[in-house]
């Protein structure tokens, strides 16, 4: 380095301090403040196009997702649009929800389509898939359409439901307790011309005579699991037959595999060379599904025994839950170098399309919430830095869909009767909408990691986390900052473009457990930051346990 380089390096040094020093942001004081920490935006180094798609959301009908969540009927006295709750359609058109995928999850492999289509009054009541579920909270309503679905919620609600949000639908398709002919006739129901099909009669009495031109299909659902408990290659040769000669009435088809559980390698390697040559051609996206779950103090990972509680949890626990997060990185890179064997072209993509954190039981905002659980400021950490990982990989990753929208596990809202509520959850996925779209640029992170205790021994863990995308003269820059307690001084070094000015947005709070409730709405929301821009770096202190936007006019 030159003695000027250095000289410029240090008199940024002293202004960033200056800007600094005793900063509060969103009430938050800077009790304990950390070393400082460094990113670096290399806008020279753009790494793929953001896919809106990644920002994507999942429907099931497990508990009160679909009904009471969405759907609350044409006369119901709570405001509705054909249906549908009014507010949630409302809330969820500022965040630009991409593309949402339903009815399952594991409710999917069970489905009949032909239930959910005809006169709503006549359509059968059917069990729903997880009558028997462990996590039922004491005092359910186990006789309601959250156990018994009576399928008023069919394919051209759902569709509606996507419409007015502004979203793609992503159907995922029977492939453990249906033939193939089902699916593709639930495709002709879907995309036929008007008038050409009987099927394109009958969605004309259902109320829409004009094709609904369904592009994203899900060929199966934890095909390893619920969904069939095949062998990779039982299950490949399922997709060939399932996807061999579908019909696309000129609608492109993106098909989605059943993937991995996790970072499963030799599923995706064993699929892949018996799906091969014809069968990868037919293929858009490769499912991937990561949930994650607190495993400390002992626990394993278990899916009903290994998880923690939602808002209850001491520093072990926060920080492990936000490590197995981060295992995403990991899965992503792994999974593709494993599919790059068979496909080394990389047509293609992959889908994340089941993703959040997963607490235990307990939290429910009430008892109809099947695996609803308490949304603190903990899962909004978690939220970010998986998007900034995504936005690490954008050349890889071409849909995401967290799970799920409403009231289950990481959800956006809770919505019960005439109550709705916003998660932190939701916030952070308003201050990220500014990234759909943009050109993910590379970016470093430079910061002293985080100390604690796991199973009584030493333990660390990234102190930040970061990512930024550039649309024409607009740069998005999101900071996560994992550490509990501690605030931390950052400087934000912007390498091939000069800043103009910059403004802040700050999700943060008194501990973080903090977080909404039916009572209680607006405990957590974002409020304006303070980010300083002073010769030519930005300036800024995070709160503990915080998330924060930045958007930068570049000259």
């Amino acid at each position: 380095m030159s003695s000027s380089a250095g000289g410029m390096r240090a008199m940024h040094r002293r202004a960033f301090l200056a800007a600094t020093a005793g900063l509060a942001v969103g009430g938050v004081p800077a009790r304990a403040q950390s070393p400082a920490c460094r990113v670096e935006v290399l806008a020279a180094e753009p790494i793929g196009r953001i896919a809106p798609e990644i920002y994507g959301h999942f429907v099931e009908h497990l508990g009160a997702v679909v009904y009471d969540g969405i759907w609350v009927g044409v006369d119901s006295r709570i405001p509705n649009v054909q249906g549908i709750r009014k507010q949630l359609i409302e809330a969820l058109k500022p965040i630009k929800p991409s593309v949402v995928r339903w009815p399952g999850g594991c409710f999917a492999d069970q489905y009949d389509w032909r239930d959910g289509v005809g006169d709503p009054a006549r359509r059968p009541v059917r069990t729903n898939f997880w009558v028997d579920a462990r996590e039922w909270p004491k005092g359910a309503n186990r006789m309601g359409a959250e156990t018994y679905d009576p399928n008023t919620f069919g394919t051209v609600e759902f569709v509606r439901f996507c419409r007015a949000v502004g979203a793609e639908p992503y159907l995922a398709a029977n492939l453990r307790s249906l033939p193939a002919q089902e699916f593709w006739r639930w495709v002709e129901y879907c995309n036929s011309p008007a008038g050409s099909t009987t099927l394109a009669r009958q969605r004309a009495a259902d109320g829409e005579a004009a094709p609904l031109n369904v592009r994203y299909w899900g060929v199966g659902n934890e095909s390893w699991g619920c969904g069939g408990n095949f062998t990779p290659e039982d299950y490949a040769s399922e997709f060939r037959r399932f996807s061999a000669w579908a019909p696309s009435y000129g609608v492109p088809l993106a098909l989605i595999g059943s993937g991995p559980n996790s970072d499963d390698r030799n599923w995706t390697r064993r699929f892949f060379e018996k799906a091969g040559g014809p069968g990868i051609g037919k293929l858009w996206g490769w499912g991937a599904h990561h949930y994650s779950w607190n495993v400390s103090g002992g626990r394993t990972r278990d899916w009903f025994e290994g998880k923690g509680d939602a808002a209850q949890f001491n520093s072990e626990e926060y920080y492990e839950l936000l490590r197995d997060a981060i295992r995403m990185e990991n899965l992503i890179t792994s999974q593709w170098g494993v599919m790059a064997e068979s496909d080394p072209r990389h047509r293609v993509k992959l889908a994340i399309d089941e993703w959040g954190s997963w607490h235990k039981s307990g939290t429910e905002p009430f008892p109809e919430a099947l695996l609803g659980q308490q949304n603190t400021l903990r899962d909004a950490v978690l939220a970010g830095l998986t998007f900034d990982i995504f936005h690490r990989h954008a050349d890889k990753v071409a849909m995401a869909n967290i799970a799920q929208l409403v009231n289950c596990l990481q959800s956006l809202c809770f919505a019960h009767e005439d109550k709705f509520a916003l998660t932190p959850t939701y916030h952070v996925f308003a201050m990220y909408a500014a990234h759909q779209g943009g050109e993910s640029l590379r970016t470093e992170v430079s910061a002293p990691s985080v100390s604690y205790t796991r199973n009584g021994e030493a333990a660390h863990l990234s102190r930040l986390s970061a990512s930024s995308s550039r649309k024409g003269n607009v740069l998005t820059v999101t900071l996560n900052h994992l550490h509990m307690t501690e605030a931390a001084a950052v400087e934000v070094l912007l390498r091939g473009v000069a800043a103009r000015s910059v403004s802040a947005e700050v999700l943060a709070g008194p501990n973080a457990q903090a977080h909404n409730s039916f009572a209680a709405p607006e405990t957590v929301k974002p409020v304006a930051g303070r980010c300083e821009l002073r010769a030519g770096v930005l300036a800024c202190l995070l709160p503990p346990h915080s998330v924060t936007r930045l958007e930068v006019q570049l000259g």
